[in-house]
């Protein structure tokens, strides 16, 4: 095997790191050299705006983007959600990983009596403050900003009642507390779960090794789910939810997605039930049905709100 060293591109917290070395040992133990590079992004840096206020969809991603067109790393690693539907020219999505724990996840301080009187919850997500506002209109929410480890850091410095978070972030670096309960009424963020690791597409020798680690199953329920965000015209923030399963038992995509005013007020849902087969359009023609019920008219106003204040 050709001496060729696989440069793995990396945010620096401590679970992109983890994503990273993970990917990374993967790729040790089927005999390719690696080395991680960390990098800084501007979703980490900039704490002090919400995201939809910044203007940049890929703000997470932008960085390693730029360090791979440059040449400094040959891959990317990311939480999948995290990556805009269209990706910069010669950037190709090179492998999906086999998915982990999709669900939501509220983490609280040992008292639920908040769920039936007044509360206040922290979320930096549209999505999840949107389908939070809609079953607990009574509640406040706030924003919450930063990795992982900051925002549970935060949610015990403040008198909130709880947070929310990914399951799956939490229990890839062992941060579920005790005191939390599975969000299974919210409708994840499409490809919430999954880790993506892209390539520049001319790079045949990083594509051949990084596509072994493809996870054909996730791969085809993320796409529906980004396919049904990406004719939404949603960015990464918008408040969509989107989740596809396989059914093996009777070779069946079981798919469910939303889309929601901010305030959680409007509420449009999709279930469908195809044969796998039939899974390519999937995503497209559920989104078409909440754009013909109602949705074209949420997603105009959705684009006044989020529009960046150029002030």
């Amino acid at each position: 095997m050709t001496e060729k060293t696989i440069r793995i591109g990396t945010r620096d917290s401590e679970l992109a790191l983890w994503q990273a070395y993970t990917v990374q040992k993967k790729l040790n133990d089927l005999g390719y050299k690696t080395e991680i590079v960390a990098v800084k992004s501007q979703g980490d840096i900039l704490l002090d705006k919400p995201l939809y206020e910044l203007g940049i969809t890929g703000i997470f991603t932008k960085t390693l983007d730029i360090a791979m067109i440059n040449g400094q790393v040959d891959i990317a690693v990311h939480s999948m959600k995290d990556v805009p539907t269209a990706l910069p020219i010669g950037i190709v999505q090179a492998a999906v990983l086999e998915r982990a724990n999709v669900l939501d996840i509220l983490v609280h301080k040992g008292n639920l009596d908040f769920l039936n009187e007044t509360g206040t919850i922290a979320t930096g997500s549209l999505r999840r403050q949107a389908q939070w506002l809609n079953k607990y209109p009574n509640h406040t929410v706030v924003d919450l900003r930063g990795n992982v480890n900051t925002r549970m850091q935060k949610l015990q410095d403040n008198d909130w009642s709880g947070a929310v978070f990914a399951a799956a972030g939490l229990e890839r670096i062992n941060l579920k507390p005790e005191t939390f309960i599975d969000l299974d009424w919210m409708i994840p963020a499409p490809a919430q779960g999954a880790m993506v690791v892209v390539a520049m597409g001319n790079d045949n020798f990083t594509m051949d090794a990084v596509s072994q680690l493809n996870d054909i199953e996730t791969e085809i329920c993320t796409y529906i789910e980004r396919q049904f965000l990406r004719t939404l015209e949603g960015g990464c923030t918008a408040p969509i939810g989107a989740l596809a399963k396989y059914n093996e038992q009777e070779d069946v995509i079981v798919f469910k997605g939303t889309l929601l005013s901010l305030d959680g007020k409007q509420k449009l849902e999709v279930d469908k039930v195809v044969p796998i087969k039939e899974w390519k359009k999937l995503g497209f023609h559920a989104a078409q049905e909440i754009l013909e019920n109602g949705g074209n008219q949420i997603m105009i106003e959705l684009r006044k709100q989020l529009k960046p204040n150029t002030n």
